[in-house]
């Protein structure tokens, strides 16, 4: 029997309408003071790093959300994306962002 013929493409995940990509930062096992969380309490993480915008996102000055940037957001509303094993990409309605982390200058 031939073997079959995988493909290498990597897989795009473009999100339509107003919504974003974004994968959430890591879940956080220690406390700011130091103090080390057992496994199954996480203190939950509500801020990512834009993978990619809708075209009608990137096209509308009124959504200042840019590649890259970091942002808050309410996890209330994000559908996971089941394309990693890690598991930590989103698609994100653009009202459910509620902050972006700009520096200063």
């Amino acid at each position: 029997m031939p073997a079959k013929n995988v493909s290498t493409k990597l897989e795009i995940v473009e999100p339509l309408g107003l919504r974003v990509l974004l994968r959430k930062d890591e879940s956080r096992k220690q406390t700011k003071s130091g103090i080390h969380l057992p496994d199954k309490i996480e203190i939950p993480t509500l801020t990512g790093r834009i993978v990619a915008v809708s075209l009608q996102i990137a096209a509308d000055d009124d959504w200042p959300i840019e590649q890259y940037d970091r942002v808050l957001f309410n996890p209330t509303g994000a559908v996971p994306v089941d394309f990693e094993g890690d598991n930590r990409l989103f698609v994100v309605p653009v009202e459910d962002i509620v902050a972006v982390f700009r520096r200063e200058g």
